[in-house]
């Protein structure tokens, strides 16, 4: 592995301090109906983790261990889930914790991003850090943060704000940096309508990934005048980062140049994804289950990381070619606890204790824990959160008509079964009919009477 060998006592780079934050309070609306009971950075993803595993095990790899997450919104489970796995070595000043919003400065809960860090100043006056790192909750990627440290110290950076090439018709959703050859910010702009291009590729922007590390002691000045001020809207984007951008000591690290060895690089770019939509969340599951995924979750020099759970193995039974019933999981991920009883499963990820009964077919899907798919069900290119039930003979994903009159569906026509749904049993499906041999005899099936 590729941790960081440092003074495991307090984190030191160069004798300097760090404390870092990750953002966890935002609600996710676009996100729904996975966030209807979860904040944002509770998501499950990759079979096995949640959004916020992603930047955690970025900083823990990258020997940051004093870390503070920020929640608000629907935390619970969030809270749950660090609580429970996240537990560092406290006995040599490591921690994970989740702080919620207080309403220690007043009777307001965090306004926004800046105002957040606000609330949290004693955090600062405790730990005493020379710098701090700010990153939020729910982004895709791996990167290592020592590296970007090292950037900002060598700058003499005020702030320093992680960028990555953006396709430029899809930037209008993100801050906008422009910098000069020194790699100095010029102009911040956070979500303009027309995105200024990189110079001399007219289809690309740079754009902020929401990752920074501030020197501490100019962070708490500028959070507290913004507190003050009555006309922002105490964000980071919109408000500290222009004001400290025209102070002349704000850079930018290409994420690009970060490397970790093992890591894919496409044409020489890094993989970040900000999960935004829904679309987005189903486009990344199935990236990391293609054959070359741009993210490579089995790097042992970069781990996510996570408890590991006391269930078995996934499981693939039936080879019954005699009645077409093979167990089997084709170009797909599956979490332990699966078991693939008859059915076939392609192009799919199914996080722990999934089954999938005979008969059925899953493919391009994302299933959540706990899923079942009953037999000679069909589903295509759906989303199941946890706990659902699939009823024999269900068709989700074929008619895009009937899935809009029972499911959301996306924009790209992603189907999403909410968590827990009680999904009506198919009224055509007649199971008398689907036996596909005249000796089958169902009183003698293991499957049907386990």
């Amino acid at each position: 592995m590729l941790l960081r060998e440092h003074n495991q006592v307090t984190e030191l780079f160069g004798g300097k301090k760090v404390l870092s934050f990750i953002l966890a309070g935002g609600v996710g609306s676009r996100l729904l109906p996975l966030t209807l009971d979860r904040a944002k950075p509770a998501v499950p993803f990759g079979g096995r983790y949640r959004l916020i595993d992603i930047v955690l095990s970025n900083f823990v790899n990258s020997g940051f261990y004093k870390i503070v997450v920020l929640t608000q919104y629907k935390s619970d489970s969030l809270s749950r889930h660090i609580r429970r796995h996240w537990n560092l070595s406290s006995v040599i000043g490591q921690y994970v914790e989740t702080v919620p919003a207080q309403m220690r400065v007043g009777n307001d809960w965090y306004k926004g991003s800046a105002h957040a860090i606000y609330q949290n100043l004693y955090l600062l006056e405790d730990e005493k850090p020379d710098y701090v790192a700010i990153f939020g909750g729910d982004h895709i990627y791996h990167m290592d943060i020592q590296q970007m440290l090292d950037f900002h110290i060598s700058k003499g950076a005020d702030l320093t704000v992680a960028a990555i090439s953006y396709p430029r018709d899809e930037a209008s959703q993100f801050g906008i940096c422009t910098v000069d050859k020194d790699s100095r910010m010029t102009d911040f702009i956070e979500k303009p309508d027309d995105p200024a291009p990189i110079p001399g590729n007219p289809d690309l922007s740079l754009v902020s990934m929401g990752n920074y590390i501030f020197n501490a002691d100019l962070l708490r000045e500028m959070v507290s005048a913004d507190a003050e001020d009555p006309n922002s809207v105490h964000d980071f984007g919109k408000n500290i980062i222009p004001a400290m951008t025209k102070m002349g000591k704000t850079f930018v690290y290409d994420f690009n140049s970060n490397y970790i060895p093992g890591n894919p690089r496409i044409d020489g770019v890094n993989y970040w994804r900000d999960i935004g939509t829904l679309d987005s969340y189903y486009d990344c599951a199935m990236d990391i289950v293609s054959v070359s995924p741009p993210l490579n979750l089995y790097n042992p020099n970069w781990p996510i990381l996570a408890v590991q759970r006391s269930l078995p193995p996934a499981k693939f039974v039936f080879a019954d070619k005699k009645h077409k019933r093979v167990g089997c999981a084709l170009d797909s991920m599956l979490a332990e606890g699966c078991i693939v009883s008859g059915g076939s499963v392609q192009n799919s990820l199914l996080f722990q204790n999934v089954r999938v009964n005979s008969y059925a077919s899953v493919k391009e899907c994302v299933l959540f824990e706990g899923v079942e798919v009953g037999r000679h069900s069909k589903l295509k290119k759906v989303i199941v959160d946890k706990n659902v039930r699939i009823p024999p003979g269900t068709i989700i994903g074929y008619d895009a008509k009937a899935d809009k009159e029972r499911f959301p569906v996306t924009e790209q026509g992603i189907v999403v079964v909410e968590k827990g749904m009680k999904i009506p049993v198919n009224p055509d499906f007649k199971p008398e009919l689907n036996l596909l041999d005249d000796d089958y005899a169902p009183e003698k099936d293991p499957e049907v009477n386990a």
